[in-house]
């Protein structure tokens, strides 16, 4: 009995040593695959996130619907979201909703990637606002926006379908999932005439176009980019990519053939995903249907 007692103790102990907190999992899922940063905080001449303001507004887009900048998301209770109450946070992350007591009551967010917010897990939901609770409160106003049409979301088949936590040990679901909330075919599949295609004949396709008279808070050299083709196309994609290769690409910002990749993709938040998480995408990306 005693052997036994020692058995299960041990289990015990590496299970809790592994288990993650709330906050340790909205630390994860804000600072590597969401990229919260990439677009909320500052960054500096080279490009570099600026620790001490994080999350308290940064990019600001210059696009025909709008004029916009990433707002601030610390406690900030004037500048920032300190006043909204969690249903709140969430609300605005999932549907682009700002609540009554805030700066621009009922003003939707623009830039905001609600259409695939929308399908994060109630769990990881609870765990993101943990987290954005614990950042440094900065006190910094954001330009209001300008609207010059009304905001639409379009809609994202596999955030309409949503997941369920059991879906999440299939790799490929799993995968699914974090592609998903890292709102990875936002860039990665074309718009036309303003909507985007995420069907059949566009997801994952690429082409779409930035460039520093759409996109302010880059380094000053920033020579733009266009969202590559990421289906399973042997030529026109990743269809003979291998798993290293897709990986090295995500995680570190270098092509197929050496080439460094250019932002606005978050690569050097995307570094601080996991081994498994990372082979999930991978295994994801690989049913992407090819497209030319």
């Amino acid at each position: 009995m005693s052997r036994i007692f020692l058995i299960v103790a041990i289990c015990v102990m590496a299970s809790g040593a592994t288990a993650q907190t709330a906050l340790e999992r909205g630390r994860y899922l804000v600072t590597t695959i969401m990229a919260c940063g990439n677009c909320h905080t500052p960054k500096d001449a080279n490009g570099v996130p600026i620790k001490d303001k994080e999350l308290s507004g940064g990019a600001t887009f210059t696009i025909p619907p709008f004029n916009g900048t990433a707002s601030n998301i610390t406690p900030d209770p004037e500048t920032g979201i300190g006043n909204w109450s969690d249903d709140a946070i969430k609300r605005a992350i999932t549907h682009g909703e700002r609540p009554t007591n805030a700066r621009l009551p009922g003003v939707p967010l623009a830039v905001m990637a609600a259409n695939f917010f929308k399908a994060i897990l109630p769990d990881d939901q609870t765990a993101i606002v943990a987290y954005l609770r614990s950042v440094k409160s900065v006190r910094n106003a954001v330009p209001d926006p300008v609207y010059r049409v009304p905001v639409r979301h379009d809609h994202y088949p596999e955030a309409d379908a949503g997941y369920t936590p059991d879906m999440m040990r299939d790799p490929i679901k799993r995968g699914s999932y974090l592609a998903t909330i890292g709102h990875c075919m936002e860039c990665h599949s074309p718009r036309e005439r303003g909507v985007s295609n995420y069907g059949p004949t566009g997801l994952g396709k690429g082409g779409r176009r930035f460039s520093s008279a759409d996109v302010q808070g880059f380094p000053a050299n920033w020579p733009g980019a266009t969202a590559p083709n990421i289906t399973s196309h042997p030529e026109k994609g990743i269809g003979r990519w291998s798993d290293v290769e897709i990986k090295r690409a995500i995680a570190q910002g270098i092509s197929r053939d050496g080439r460094q990749l250019q932002p606005p993709m978050g690569y050097s938040f995307y570094r601080g995903i996991t081994a498994p998480d990372l082979d999930a995408i991978v295994a994801y990306l690989r049913t992407v249907p090819p497209l030319e």
